[in-house]
């Protein structure tokens, strides 16, 4: 029998979904366990793998349209079955849903009166007959004259005068240039369902967290001069973000309130540090997660985010992998940005923005000067949960830790 294949919910947040592609046409086969289609959701890429097998019969949505959870996208069948009802009940249901269109009345527009003619101007000046056809015939506008007859009429004096004067033409400006910009054509582009959720949360989270904003200054020779030492230990090269990412977690230990979530009555106190780090996609932001960082290796952290960021710039990150942070970093140092604040990432109560590593001057306890690879830390926290002096606390031992990597082993 017939029936109707539904949008399915594929991450936690999903409330619509955009079809991909369809990897099948109308009239194929489709067997159970099939890639029937690719839902793009508010995340990444995901398959959709149908459980029964059978005739693809219709195809609702077409490629690259929404749909809503539990919404039809397509009927599956036996071949030839008749789905008639099926269409017919899909109508119904589409027109039902349909905004109801409101007959407007056209208004009554009321006819304007008939213009009132005007003597000509020659008739309104006084003057003379005889002035008036003298002027005509010498093709003299009246208006230009000033009569000298009684009461100031125009007479024939008048008009032998002016046409024994030649008339004054008016200056004329000459014309500016006009210089016209080449402009190209607006674009409007469809806003894709990832970027509708971003807009959604990040305002949520703006709005409904109040944030405040710590910022402190790292000199980042230490960390530099032990990637390095690590590097040349290792055939593939460690990111500055996983020693970032593993001393944070360190600190995240001493420091568990940074690593909460509020929860309205209560405040939940993570017991495992799952750091996120903000990856750029052409449409949006993603945020992959390494689970439990406190337990791992700064190596094994590498591995794990080497992996996930491939996964989020091919859309392809499973929901597992980019929800549930308890904690974000955001850097833009790669872009030269050398600080910026970022929005929080619920369920977090936290995120670090990480600027770029510049070569400063800076003056010692001893009023040297010397040059320091110095990075700025924005730390963003909801004062729901984190007070300034919590937040300042965590940003000071983290400073510690990246200036002197041995203080993260105690």
């Amino acid at each position: 029998m017939a029936e109707k294949i539904l949008m399915l919910s594929l991450s936690p947040t999903m409330e619509v979904g955009t079809i991909a592609k369809w990897n099948y046409q109308e009239g194929n086969e489709v067997k159970a366990g099939s890639v029937l289609c690719e839902i793009e959701t508010d995340k990444a890429v995901m398959d959709y793998e149908i459980p029964q097998g059978g005739v693809l019969l219709k195809i609702i949505v077409p490629q690259g349209s929404e749909a809503k959870v539990g919404a039809p996208i397509a009927i599956l069948g036996k071949p030839g079955e008749d789905i008639s009802a099926l269409l017919k009940e899909e109508m119904v249901s589409a027109a039902s849903a349909a905004p109801e269109k409101k007959t407007e009345t056209a208004p009554t527009v009321q006819a304007a009166p008939a213009p009132t003619v005007a003597p000509s101007g020659d008739e309104r000046i006084k003057s003379s007959p005889l002035a008036r056809k003298i002027a005509q015939e010498a093709g003299i506008e009246l208006g230009a004259i000033t009569g000298t007859g009684p009461g100031g009429r125009i007479i024939k004096r008048d008009i032998e005068q002016a046409k024994q004067t030649p008339p004054v033409q008016p200056a004329v400006a000459p014309a500016a240039p006009v210089f016209v910009a080449p402009s190209s054509a607006d674009e409007t582009i469809r806003v894709s369902q990832k970027r509708k959720v971003i807009a959604q949360r990040l305002a949520e989270s703006k709005f409904s967290a109040p944030h405040f904003y710590l910022k402190i200054t790292v000199n980042m020779d230490g960390i530099l001069a032990a990637r390095t030492a690590l590097n040349a230990t290792l055939k593939e090269k460690v990111s500055l973000n996983a020693f970032l990412v593993k001393f944070v977690a360190e600190a995240l230990k001493k420091h568990p309130t940074i690593n909460s979530t509020w929860q309205g009555d209560t405040i939940l106190k993570h017991g495992s540090a799952d750091i996120g780090l903000a990856v750029a996609q052409p449409d949006g932001l993603v945020t992959p997660v390494v689970k439990n960082c406190g337990n791992k290796g700064i190596v094994q952290i590498d591995d794990e985010l080497r992996v996930l960021i491939q996964k989020a710039q091919n859309n392809r990150l499973e929901p597992q992998e980019y929800t549930g942070a308890t904690f974000t970093i955001s850097s833009l140092g790669s872009y030269g940005i050398e600080e910026f604040t970022a929005i929080i990432n619920p369920p977090g109560s936290a995120i670090l923005a990480v600027g770029a590593i510049r070569k400063e001057p800076v003056v010692t306890e001893n009023d040297d000067i010397t040059i320091q690879s110095n990075m700025a830390l924005t730390l963003s926290c909801d004062h729901r949960v984190i007070d300034g002096a919590v937040g300042a606390a965590f940003l000071a031992d983290l400073k510690k830790m990246l200036e002197q990597p041995i203080r993260a082993l105690f």
